[in-house]
């Protein structure tokens, strides 16, 4: 973005004096009060251009500051005069700590104690806006704050700090796991960071505190040398990370996720009683099931589908999906509601869960267990034979679960081969459920939303933890038929709380900016496949060319670049629609167990539909909302995050043994510095440096996404299919490094850049050793 242009020659604006203040050499009192309104910017020159003054004045008032200074009234930082213990109104400052509710708190960074006593402390709010730019703060954090006095304070904190910019992420700690240096005494430390990979911290006896060999630390460093390794000093450890079992445990740890329940929620969740009938709707004689993972723990949503017998509606259905009443349990701005705020969404590793809600609440009074009752709030949906949503109401019921059913149990019964549990729901539970499905695909097939064919892996582990294998599940209709049943709940609850002109947070997903359509457009153009140049593209026309390559070797190439040009779904309190799903509105209800945004769906539909006194305070504004928002929106980055990066260390784990192995591959990522690859067989992601691919001098062509030999036209692309040899792995950083045993394809010499957009990678006319791991795309 073009930064604004300064107009020259002014001057600048002249600080306004404060209501009760008047021209002239000014007192004692009235200085002091005019400093502390300028909050810390202010000097000599700015007193007397706003008090106007000028000659004999601007001695004596030169005479008064020095007065105020010896009496220590006001103190003086870099020419600028402030009151002792006073913030100015924007300062840079480190969030130290989260306090007992979960909140952030900050101190200056630049503060004299000796000056101006203990540093204060203050209260770290979000700006108040719709999205954030970045990552959300947390621990260790440099941030820009702006500051202001909290009225008749009576804590140690006495200031709020309205991010305006987070300055630095955390780079004073470094995380890495703590290897005993017999030689020293001391010990050195591998970082857990790709980037860092090979550059180890030298950790003296005296600053390795009670780390053990294998733990899992945080340290400082605390100088760097010309020569050898830098000094650290470990500052926690955060515990053994020497099975793979624990592997999740340095993920959690370097993002900052919240893993330990406070006392006070956990008391609140232990002291919460059962719903009762009152205010609700008895459903616990419809027969609704949940249908889930095998391993699921808890279950919060469940489903039934009848023939509409209405003759106005002839092949039509009537759809009910009830969801667990979490809001029954977590009320505002109580203890459990700071915790689940704080963690903004469950994560899920391989080998645990970082639930949002204690188990108390997830895994028993709100899990829609069979047979026992379970509140819930429900939406009833009428879909005509067409697919389409007629009307829809909702309830809230008291409901009892048939039957808790697997994805692949469900379908295997309806494929003919029943078990105990399913043989008596077929006919009157599973078949209706199929049918309603398929009327809802025949609406979800016009509606076009974007289909993406990208197969997700999942590890499965052995009873120590180890990696025992990575499976790609099958995709069955009815994970489908779940899916488009919580879709239209989600839409229903938009709709409704549209209607009744309560806010609330949606789940959005913008459309392409125009930037990554043109440089897909060009990417296309190369395959002979054109995208029309307009501002405004449908998923429909992402879907006609992934019809055109389905079933080529084209077809994975062109799933990826298509899913690298969307933008990111997010939360918001502005809706903007949901360009992935074509929808016009949309908002995430089904899941309150395990996001905090499904919970504010739930307290908002309370509200206005009159349903009790535990729904939306009708104090919440926009802004506050605008605030969840981003805050959850940056929790769920940061739990994909997490996850992603512990099955590459659990994989990578895995295959440390099988050094010197080939591999089949896909080359699923091209930069200047090389290529990472995917393998067939697990999934596992590595890199190739552009040094290691031959004897010739290769350039990056950002439109083909492809490494092209400028003298022999060797061209390595995005998408095809490779065999590589592993000849690193990092469990730690879970990096691995593979040398490329293909051929490429070859293009002729007038076809190697084209538009002049190629750029050049890294030559590999020199010998090579072996390089540190490249940055993950």
């Amino acid at each position: 973005m073009r930064k604004p242009i300064k107009p020259k020659g002014r001057k600048p604006a002249r600080p306004a004096l404060p209501a009760g203040l008047t021209k002239g050499l000014p007192g004692r009192e009235e200085l002091i009060a005019f400093i502390a309104s300028q909050g810390g910017d202010v000097g000599k020159r700015e007193i007397s251009r706003a008090f106007g003054l000028d000659g004999s004045d601007r001695i004596a008032l030169k005479e008064l500051l020095r007065e105020l200074a010896d009496e220590g009234l006001i103190g003086r930082k870099r020419r600028k005069l402030h009151l002792p213990g006073a913030l100015p109104a924007v300062v840079l400052s480190e969030v130290v700590e989260r306090d007992e509710d979960g909140e952030l708190i900050a101190t200056p960074v630049d503060w004299d104690e000796e000056e101006n006593g203990e540093a204060p402390r203050i209260l770290v709010r979000l700006a108040r806006r719709g999205r954030l730019a970045g990552p959300a703060p947390t621990v260790g954090d440099r941030v820009l704050l702006k500051t202001e006095e909290i009225p008749e304070a009576d804590g140690r904190i006495r200031h709020n700090g309205t991010v305006l910019k987070v300055i630095e992420k955390a780079r004073a700690l470094t995380l890495g796991i703590f290897r005993r240096d017999i030689q020293t005494g001391g010990g050195r430390l591998t970082p857990i960071d790709k980037r860092n990979m090979g550059r180890e911290l030298a950790i003296p006896p005296d600053f390795t505190g009670e780390a053990q060999e294998g733990d899992l630390v945080s340290v400082e460093i605390i100088r760097h040398h010309a020569y050898g390794l830098p000094t650290a000093k470990v500052k926690e450890r955060l515990g053994s990370v020497a099975t793979e079992k624990a592997i999740s445990l340095i993920a959690i740890h370097a993002h900052g996720i919240p893993s330990v329940f406070r006392r006070e929620a956990l008391a609140e969740a232990e002291e919460a009683m059962p719903a009762s009938l009152r205010g609700r709707e008895d459903w616990r004689d419809l027969p609704l099931v949940t249908i889930d993972p095998p391993d699921a723990k808890d279950h919060d949503d469940a489903v039934h589908a009848t023939p509409d017998l209405d003759p106005d509606n002839e092949g039509g259905f009537i759809l009910t999906v009830a969801i667990a009443d979490v809001a029954a349990y977590v009320r505002p701005n109580s203890a459990l509601d700071r915790e689940a705020l704080a963690r903004g969404n469950s994560v899920y590793f391989p080998d645990r869960v970082v639930p949002m809600l204690p188990e108390r609440i997830s895994n028993d009074l709100c899990s829609l267990r069979p047979l026992e009752d379970r509140p819930a709030l429900a939406v009833r949906m009428v879909v005509g034979a067409n697919g389409r949503k007629k009307r829809h109401s909702f309830h809230r019921v008291m409901m009892r679960s048939a039957a808790k059913l697997a994805y692949a149990q469900a379908q295997a019964a309806i494929d003919g081969r029943v078990d105990d549990v399913t043989d008596p729901l077929l006919d009157g539970v599973l078949r209706p459920l199929w049918a309603a499905y398929g009327a809802v695909k025949k609406a979800r097939d016009a509606r076009a939303p974007l289909d993406l064919d990208l197969p997700e892996r999942k590890i499965l582990l052995k009873p120590d933890g180890t990696v025992d294998k990575v499976v790609v599940p099958e995709r069955l209709d009815a994970h489908r038929l779940i899916e488009e049943f919580m879709i239209l709940a989600n839409v229903a609850a938009a709709e409704t709380l549209e209607e009744k002109r309560i806010p609330l947070i949606y789940r959005v997903h913008d459309q392409p900016s125009l930037e990554k359509l043109s440089a897909l457009r060009e990417f296309l153009q190369t395959l002979d496949i054109k995208l029309p140049k307009t501002e405004s593209v449908r998923p429909a026309q992402f879907n006609d060319i992934l019809a055109r390559v389905e079933g080529t070797e084209m077809a994975p190439l062109v799933n990826q670049v298509i899913l690298r040009s969307q933008a990111q779904a997010e939360y918001a309190n502005e809706n903007y629609g949901h360009f992935g799903l074509h929808l016009r509105r949309y908002a995430h209800f089904t899941s309150p167990i395990r996001r905090y945004a499904d919970l504010i769906v739930h307290r908002a539909l309370v509200r206005g539909l009159g349903f009790g006194a535990d729904g939306l305070p009708e104090t919440t504004t926009p802004e506050q909302l605008a605030e969840i928002a981003a805050r959850i929106s940056a929790s769920e980055r940061r739990a994909m995050a997490a996850e992603r990066e512990t099955i590459d260390r659990l994989i990578a784990h895995h295959m440390a043994v099988q050094i010197g192995a080939t591999f089949r591959a896909r080359i699923s990522g091209v930069t200047k510095a090389g290529l990472f690859v995917a393998l067939d067989d697990t999934g596992a992601d590595g890199f190739i440096p552009a040094v290691t691919l031959g004897q010739d001098y290769y350039r990056y062509d950002e439109a083909r996404h492809a490494l092209v030999g400028e003298r022999s036209g060797e061209m390595h692309r995005l998408g095809d299919r490779v065999e590589v040899k592993l000849v690193e792995a990092a469990p730690v950083a879970g990096a691995l490094r593979f040398e490329l045993l293909s051929e490429g394809n070859y293009v002729a010499p007038d076809r190697r850049r084209p538009g002049g957009r190629g750029r050049q990678a890294r030559s590999t006319e020199r010998p090579h050793g072996p390089k540190r791991f490249g940055k993950r795309r």
